[in-house]
């Protein structure tokens, strides 16, 4: 009797010489590597079939069980991870798309309105300074008076006092105190860019970094802020390709003998996919149906971290113990990290404005 071979898509048996199993067309073989994972993703893009709604219902309903039935070898069962992800993303961000431009638009205008206020006066701006030099010396005085219970030392009270009360002293070239009026008549006379950059507070010899800081706000001043929340929009996509493979790091830190780091990639697709699922049912109903409470916005971040547990708990198959505290200490470390992701995002949206 010939050697036979057991498909896991199937599960139907067939002769060991198939590279192919007769009966569905799996590749007999079970090698999920980090390029097969990948391998055809753009190239089958656009094939939903059956299998979107075979994968959307576990997904949605039985957190880790899709991902692990695609581990385990069920792969042409269920619509493939970066395809689903890929899928849905397009989808959220079309959605995105309509609250970011009224946001934009609302925003626009509110900036250009500031822009149009009058520069304050010579008088007004050393009224400002002096109150600001008041209010420096006044909290100087009482970081003194209170020294016993700050705890700080004569030392560290001097650097303070020296950084509160020079404006010097941040060692940055980089302001905004302009003359507003003389840059305003710069731009309707048609001056060159240099001399533009230069009144605001550019210096000469400025290059990299600082220079293009200037360039953008130059632009920034002369469109009045329009456009500003649509450079950072566009930018957010990209940053989520980052935040995606970084999850999956942590899951490999987290799991570092129970999968590969293809199978981990596997997990955060799905996992990711939820999330754009649910962000995507969100903005439907705030845009076209109505708006959601905080509270229950509230409700929904929390069952984030409900799927997040039980999908691990699933995927991985760890106790419930060992499920919460990886949970905890991948949502720590994503609290810290996810607000420098956010800082860097709107400065990358402002260099590329």
């Amino acid at each position: 009797m010939p050697d036979t071979n057991h498909c896991k898509n199937c599960e139907a048996s067939f002769d060991e010489s198939f590279a192919y199993c007769p009966h569905c067309g799996q590749e007999a073989a079970d090698r999920l590597t980090f390029g097969v994972l990948f391998s055809n993703t753009i190239s089958n893009y656009f094939s939903v079939d059956a299998r979107f709604f075979r994968s959307f219902i576990p997904l949605m309903l039985k957190p880790g069980i899709l991902a692990r039935k695609f581990v385990d070898g069920k792969r042409l069962s269920f619509l493939h991870p970066a395809q689903f992800y890929l899928f849905i993303s397009v989808i959220f961000f079309f959605l995105f798309s309509f609250s970011v431009r009224d946001a934009d638009k609302n925003l626009s205008e509110s900036l250009a309105k500031g822009f149009d206020t009058e520069e304050p006066t010579v008088e007004e701006k050393q009224e400002q300074s002096r109150q600001d030099s008041i209010a420096k010396m006044l909290a100087v005085k009482a970081l003194k008076d209170n020294q016993k219970f700050t705890g700080m030392s004569d030392e560290k009270l001097k650097e303070l006092d020296s950084i509160i009360t020079n404006d010097e002293s941040s060692g940055t070239n980089v302001h905004f105190d302009f003359d507003r009026s003389r840059l305003d008549s710069l731009i309707s006379t048609g001056a060159s860019k240099e001399e533009k950059l230069l009144a605001m507070g550019m210096e000469a010899d400025a290059t990299g970094f600082s220079r293009r800081f200037y360039e953008k706000m130059l632009k920034f001043y002369e469109q009045k802020g329009g456009g500003i929340l649509q450079a950072i929009y566009d930018t957010i996509p990209i940053a989520m390709f980052l935040i995606l493979p970084l999850f999956a790091f942590l899951m490999k830190i987290f799991y570092w003998k129970r999968a590969t780091f293809a199978h981990h990639m596997v997990f955060s697709f799905y996992f990711f996919t939820f999330l754009f699922t649910t962000f995507s049912v969100i903005l439907i109903a705030e845009l076209w149906l109505f708006e959601i409470p905080g509270w229950i916005h509230a409700i929904i971040y929390l069952s984030f971290l409900i799927y997040l547990l039980i999908a691990m708990r699933n995927f991985y198959k760890s106790s419930w113990f060992g499920a919460i505290v990886r949970t905890g200490a991948i949502s720590f470390i994503l609290m810290i990290v996810v607000p420098f992701v956010a800082i860097g995002i709107m400065m990358a949206g402002f260099l590329l404005y």
